[in-house]
């Protein structure tokens, strides 16, 4: 190279470091965001304000064709087991919090006439404050978070938020709380919710995808009353597994099995034709689990089958458990409950949204569990019983909950505050924290609408359940209380 050559690839390299490299230019990957990012989320969630003012989240408009609370539950006992439908009934009139927790469907037929802003996230779809709990990760540690997906579907963020604090609202009120701190509680709900959305929107995605671990959950919604009650929680949930849980329910037959043994209404043993069926399913269910889990299971046998009723707004669904013992006898029993549709996907309809579709209901219920959820039980999966879709999962994986009917009166907005933030890390999965947050904004307006909303609401619940218990003495509606 001649001088005059060098100095001028001298002064070329010099040129690029002063101006900063060109970067290599690759095709458009089809998944992938392009760079630099298009828009800007937080302004277009500003911008959603003016066509839907936060203030008129607090609009309930109950229009003249909303069917009465007996017509709703007699519609959403429809395809479920006759004989169990009257312990639905039965559970569901017990409070209005219990009413709440089994009408999604009456709420979203209400929710579709209220205001939205029409962003979508993937949304539990009955996310009221009894659906968050503890559970057993991978490595036996416990982990907190929303804990139930039968309704979960790609919806309007605003649904579960606003159903998330009508139930603070009841729990309060059943909790005995005064009618002021329940109102807070909602509001609390809301206000946890909306400055999480912030926090998440300002952090690198990765990290925000993984925040809030459970260590900093307390500190994070200043949920310090609540300690004593969740560690107390912590330590039945750490007790409650499948050993224990075979323990009481089975016993041992001759050739050192186990076999489940009846215990009526909540427990019994089905045909054997029945669990045939059940326990051929799960060879499907294996090809919807990763291939890592499948040496684990391998190493336990099928042994037994039984029909165990669940749940408030789950009574009627089929819902087995299946004994697997491994080599020493030790027990892991797997869930294999019936996913029926979505109760909110007419509503949603109704709403202006595209239905969405779903191939296998079971499937749908997994995949939105695990897009919710931060870490999801391992051996979540799917299959088909009689042509009809089920999700499985272990049962009884340390699951603990936090009864929120049952807290004192000054851990309401504490377990509120909790909740709201939790339902916001979910939402941010699918959601752009950034377009929410811009919505939400600093200031209380949202969390003061949603909290008039949520006492509305309440008070329309608790003359739902009152229609309810009234149609049970008059002998409309069949049921079986106490159970």
């Amino acid at each position: 190279m001649t001088e005059v050559g060098a100095e001028a690839t001298a002064e070329a390299a010099a040129e690029s470091e002063s101006s900063g490299s060109v970067r290599r230019r690759l095709p458009r990957v089809r998944g992938f965001a392009e760079w630099p990012g298009g828009g800007a989320p937080k302004e277009e969630g500003k911008a959603l304000r003016k066509r839907v003012p936060r203030t008129q989240h607090s609009v309930l408009d109950l229009d003249a064709g909303r069917p009465d609370a007996v017509a709703a539950v007699e519609e959403s006992n429809r395809g479920r087991l006759p004989e169990l439908t009257p312990i639905r009934v039965g559970r569901m009139a017990a409070t209005p919090f219990a009413f709440l927790r089994g009408s999604a469907g009456l709420m979203a037929y209400d929710l579709a006439r209220t205001p939205m802003t029409r962003i979508r996230a993937q949304i539990c779809g009955d996310a009221h404050a009894a659906n968050f709990g503890l559970y057993g990760d991978a490595r036996g540690g416990l982990v907190i978070d929303l804990n139930d997906f039968d309704e979960t579907l790609s919806g309007p963020w605003e649904w579960d938020l606003k159903r998330l604090a009508t139930s603070m609202v009841l729990a309060g009120r059943e909790a005995g709380a005064d009618e002021d701190k329940c109102r807070k509680a909602a509001y609390d709900t809301v206000g946890a919710y909306r400055r999480t959305m912030r926090l998440l929107a300002k952090l690198p995605v990765l990290d925000a995808w993984n925040a809030i671990a459970d260590e900093e959950l307390v500190s994070h919604t200043d949920a310090h009353d609540l300690l004593g009650t969740l560690e107390r929680v912590a330590e039945k949930a750490r007790a409650n597994t499948s050993g224990r849980f075979a323990a009481k329910s089975t016993t041992l037959t001759e050739d050192g099995g186990r076999t489940f043994v009846d215990a009526p209404p909540v427990l019994r043993r089905v045909p054997d034709e029945e669990a045939a069926a059940v326990a051929a399913s799960l060879e499907s269910y294996l090809t919807t689990l990763s291939e890592d889990r499948l040496p684990l299971l391998a190493r336990h046998a099928v042994h037994d089958v039984a029909f165990r009723v669940v749940g408030t707004g789950s009574v009627g669904t089929r819902s087995y458990v299946v004994l697997l013992l491994d080599h020493r006898g030790e027990p892991l029993v797997l869930q294999v409950k019936e996913a029926r549709p979505s109760a909110l996907v007419p509503h949603l309809v109704t709403a202006g949204f595209e239905a969405p579709e779903a191939d296998h209901e079971g499937r749908r219920v997994v995949l939105g569990q695990k897009r919710m959820q931060v870490v999801s039980d391992i051996l979540l999966g799917w299959t088909t019983v009689d042509g009809l879709p089920f999700q499985v999962r272990q049962f009884r994986n340390r699951k603990g909950s936090v009864d929120p009917a049952a807290l004192a009166a000054d851990q309401i907005d504490d377990y509120a505050r909790m909740t709201g933030a939790l339902l916001a890390r979910a939402h941010s999965h699918s959601a752009d924290p950034r377009l929410v947050a811009g919505y939400c904004g600093k200031n209380e307006e949202l969390d003061e609408a949603i909290a008039a909303f949520a006492v509305t609401y309440a008070d329309r619940t608790e003359a739902d359940h009152a229609a309810l218990l009234s149609a049970v003495r008059s002998g409309r509606i069949a049921a079986e209380l106490g159970v």
